[in-house]
């Protein structure tokens, strides 16, 4: 029968586990996805820990280079995507770029455009140039309720 003051071995996979669990949680609570990979990393050294029996020195290698893999490749990836514009654009930023037809003559200072349906104020973006009634042309912007047009 065992006392309070016997000693409990737990097998290193275990430990492991409980590190994984650790970075996982550091991962949701800090959103930092670096944790994450080391999570990764950990369950991974418990798999050679506890299926292939793998010594101390064979679970740090497998955690280190795990981790630094999916550090080095995941990371980069996920930079580019999330510098990426979405897809998908709504709002003001999906009239930029569409064509409006002028219905009063656009300048520096202002008049009037049929865009996506509705009558907007415009000014063109070129203070110098004009735009004539029933041209087609470029909304480049929006400012405020103003389409910026070329």
């Amino acid at each position: 029968m065992r006392t309070y003051h016997d000693h409990v071995d737990i097998d290193a996979w275990l430990w492991w586990l409980i590190g994984a669990a650790v970075l996982g949680i550091g991962l949701v609570i800090t959103a930092m996805p670096e944790l994450g990979m080391l999570a990764v990393g950990a369950v991974a050294a418990a798999v050679v820990s506890g299926i292939f029996g793998g010594g101390a020195v064979a679970q740090v290698v497998v955690f280190a280079v795990v981790s630094t893999a999916l550090i080095a490749v995941v990371r980069p990836i996920a930079g580019r995507h999330r510098s990426q514009r979405p897809q998908l654009a709504t709002g003001v930023d999906a009239l930029k770029g569409r064509q409006a037809t002028v219905l009063e003559r656009v300048d520096g200072t202002g008049g009037r455009i049929k865009l996506a349906g509705e009558v907007w104020s415009a000014r063109a973006l070129d203070s110098g140039r004009a735009y004539e009634v029933g041209q087609e042309v470029d909304v480049v912007d929006i400012e405020g309720a103003t389409a910026i047009i070329m």
